[in-house]
């Protein structure tokens, strides 16, 4: 089994390439009127966040086109408030990685993050639904273009699934485009 470790210089420059097109695109994208903003949960305790979450499903995005299944982050605690992100998937040839930092954005009760692979751009990671015994959450954008079910276990039972699928949609969120991520083993 092969594992890469990205970025390396090559695919970081791709991916800081598309991550500025994306960035740009978003900008130009304009909310309707009559969708009211995303809003995170009011509160998380980012103790009991850190660990290990499972990708149940997700919207594809350009960064995860190599993964085939088993993609899962885990999160760890570091000094000074700052949340260590290390992302994993399984490819044709291996296994992919990706480390990145994140940081609790102020006065939102821990619910919104700003994470960052390949400083200085960071993106926003949104905290809009969480299970009360944080067995799954749905992590957002405000401007409703990412979207991922996370699981702290590799299958979701339906009820729970079903509870993260309408939290997503009383958000505003289509899931026409949601992808469910194959997770093996265990």
């Amino acid at each position: 089994m092969k594992i890469h470790r990205r970025p390396n210089a090559k695919s970081a420059a791709n991916i800081l390439a598309s991550t500025l097109a994306g960035m740009l695109l978003a900008a130009c994208v304009n909310q309707p009127a009559t969708q009211p903003p995303v809003k995170t949960v009011d509160f998380v305790d980012v103790q009991r966040y850190a660990g290990t979450w499972y990708e149940i499903a997700s919207f594809p995005l350009f960064f995860q086109r190599q993964c085939i299944a088993n993609t899962q982050a885990n999160y760890e605690l570091a000094p000074a408030g700052k949340i260590i992100v290390h992302n994993q998937c399984q490819t044709k040839d291996g296994i992919d990685k990706a480390d990145g930092i994140a940081e609790v954005v102020p006065n939102t009760g821990n619910s919104q993050l700003r994470v960052s692979f390949f400083r200085p751009f960071w993106g926003d990671y949104w905290i809009i639904a969480l299970d009360p015994e944080y067995r799954w959450a749905v992590v957002g954008h405000p401007d409703r273009r990412y979207l991922w079910i996370l699981s702290r276990t590799r299958q979701l039972p339906k009820e729970q699934l079903d509870a993260a699928l309408e939290a997503a949609r009383k958000q505003g969120y289509d899931l026409g485009p949601l992808r469910f991520t194959a997770q093996k083993g265990d």
